[in-house]
């Protein structure tokens, strides 16, 4: 039997500024920090990105009185398209009535569709860089397994400096960031190359190790997934499952400045000038009020010549 509305969806600014001041960070959400949001002006369009080519040599010798030798910035369009995300939820008059004494029902409906979105983006953004489809040869991935990262006396450091100057060599940036799961982490943590690091300390804490991991290895930035979701079948006891996988880590030169800068690649969002973020609507049929958050956007890898892959477990 359809369901009948009684009245048009209501934009929700409010709620739509509960959602932008909301913070996920209690779940290490990374996705963001991977591929850093770049709103767009079009759902869908092409972006000019930066070329490796720009790395050619150009003779700048000038004689006196001629021309001097002119050279031309090298980019090339890259296409996207945002993709429509979204999630409903229904708060019935009787749960609103019985959640009024505990907490603002509206405001934890909404953030936990947030909460779900988020997640989601999680899972597409690992999806896509711990990818061994579009990191493959040589040049962009390198399978580590027969020294895995879960045996203490793996020497990670120069596994992971191999890797960066993979992404130089292919770039002639520098890697900035190493992007692993919170299983690689608790392994990193009880290498015995890591230890080495901090000789006459006899108690290290994790926080200090944590604290110089990015440095040990020459980076900025060590994003560390450690979100995880229900990989259960609906009905079935809770499956708690990694979002980000431990079999493999990358190193990376992450995108920054603008998409013409250098970097792997952008999280592109398109928000139509009458998208509120937060609508509401009538639903008698179940007698609730219905709220739904939507969101368009593509995670774009612009170059995956800026990263490099490595299988680091069997």
């Amino acid at each position: 039997m359809a369901i009948n509305y009684t009245s048009r969806a209501t934009p929700r600014g409010d709620l739509g500024e509960v959602i932008k001041e909301y913070s996920t960070s209690g779940y290490n959400f990374i996705a963001e920090q991977i591929l850093p949001v770049r709103p767009v002006a079009l759902k869908a369009a092409n972006l000019s990105v930066l070329q490796r080519e720009n790395l050619k040599r150009e003779d700048a010798a000038h004689s006196n009185g001629a021309a001097f030798n002119r050279i031309n910035l090298k980019a090339e369009d890259t296409s996207y398209a945002c993709v429509d995300y979204g999630l409903e939820i229904g708060l019935t008059d009787d749960d609103r009535a019985s959640y009024d004494t505990d907490f603002d029902a509206e405001v934890e409906s909404v953030q936990l569709i947030a909460d779900k979105i988020a997640l989601e983006q999680e899972y597409r953004v690992a999806s896509a860089i711990f990818n061994t489809t579009t990191w493959t040869g040589a040049s962009l991935y390198t399978d580590n397994s027969g020294s895995p990262w879960d045996t203490v006396t793996t020497n990670i450091i120069t596994q992971v400096v191999a890797a960066k100057e993979k992404v130089r060599a292919n770039t002639g940036m520098s890697a900035d960031t190493m992007i692993i799961g919170a299983a690689t982490l608790n392994n990193i943590l009880k290498n015995t190359a890591i230890l080495a690091r901090f000789p006459g300390n006899t108690i290290i804490s994790e926080e200090v190790l944590r604290s110089n991991l990015a440095s040990i290895f020459g980076l900025q930035n060590l994003l560390v997934g450690n979100a995880v979701y229900d990989g259960a079948k609906d009905g079935q006891s809770f499956s708690g499952s990694d979002v980000w996988s431990d079999d493999y880590a990358m190193v990376c030169k992450v995108n920054t400045g603008s998409v013409k800068s250098g970097g792997l690649g952008r999280t592109l969002v398109w928000t139509p000038m009458d998208e509120a973020g937060v609508v509401q609507y009538r639903e008698e049929q179940t007698e609730s009020d219905i709220f739904r958050v939507r969101q368009y956007q593509q995670e774009k890898v612009f170059d995956a010549s800026f990263g490099h892959l490595m299988k680091i477990d069997v």
